[in-house]
């Protein structure tokens, strides 16, 4: 058991990703390039994820600070952006696209977290996110 436990089960109860401000992160888990887990305790964890599925693509394209910032502080600033294609005329990418940023703060330190996904326009290309209890 971590000594942020207590402190985690204590305050208000993280039911979406922007309810981690104020939690003691217990550990950051990057896994490949698809996959980011939150841990508030060892089995309870906010997990940043995308199940793909054909003609579509959802992955960390940047990690700008250290993950290890984020860990054994409060959480000050949890926040999401979402930013999609306008017209579609962007010949760079694909027929559609989504940026989605994480940014996260704590007195340590800033980790921003950049995800691309794209698609012929017909799947999704958001970032899923689970909150994993026990």
């Amino acid at each position: 058991m971590s000594k942020y436990d207590t402190y985690n089960r204590l305050i208000d109860p993280v039911t979406s990703f922007e309810d981690l401000r104020g939690h003691i992160l217990t550990r950051v888990e990057q896994v490949g390039d698809d996959e980011l887990r939150f841990y508030l305790t060892e089995d309870h964890y906010v997990r940043l994820h995308h199940n793909q599925d054909c003609c579509e693509s959802v992955t960390i394209e940047d990690i700008v600070g250290d993950l290890d910032d984020l860990v054994g502080t409060p959480l000050l600033l949890v926040e999401e952006r979402v930013s999609r294609n306008q017209d579609g005329t962007d010949e760079k990418y694909a027929d559609s696209y989504t940026w989605t940023y994480y940014s996260l703060r704590t007195i340590k330190g800033s980790v921003d977290i950049r995800w691309y996904g794209s698609s012929n326009g017909y799947y999704s290309e958001s970032v899923n996110i689970d909150i994993v209890q026990p």
